[in-house]
């Protein structure tokens, strides 16, 4: 039986403090993969999801969008999400859930999408995460960690 494929995509602007907290959590995932040896497990980065995003993740059962949030949370919060293909003003950017819409609409392989929503404090021009920011970032790396681990049973 074929293992299964994830992808831990994270992306933000690394110079700009807490909107690297996806960037450093795909870099994070990706050095602990190679040091377990999961090859099933994959990881990219971008500054913004873009709509040739949704060819991509044809290839992985699993996907994990990891962003900066200043929504309501304590510090991170992982959510499935649903494909939608409404697009905002812009389609310079785009969300998961359009990214997975599109997918199943180019696409019969199509994987399983959450979004893990990590709690962010500061944007200023600068390349260092704030201290909360960081201790949200462990505790969200140890969770998606065990998560990953359990659904792609490593």
């Amino acid at each position: 039986m074929e293992s299964k494929k994830a992808l831990v995509y994270g992306y933000g602007n690394p110079g700009r403090q807490d909107d690297a907290l996806g960037i450093v959590m795909a870099d994070n995932i990706s050095a602990w993969a190679k040091k377990k040896g999961y090859s099933s497990l994959e990881t990219d980065q971008n500054y913004q999801l873009n709509i040739e995003d949704a060819n991509k993740i044809t290839a992985y059962d699993l996907v994990v969008f990891v962003d900066a949030s200043v929504i309501d949370i304590d510090t991170y919060l992982l959510e499935k999400v649903h494909p939608d293909l409404k697009t905002d003003f812009s389609m310079h950017s785009c969300s998961p859930s359009f990214i997975l819409g599109l997918c199943r609409e180019i696409s019969k392989n199509y994987p399983v999408v959450y979004q893990l929503h990590i709690k962010a404090y500061e944007f200023e021009f600068m390349k260092e995460l704030s201290e909360p920011a960081r201790k949200n970032l462990a505790a969200a790396e140890n969770y998606l960690k065990k998560f990953l681990l359990k659904s792609l049973k490593l």
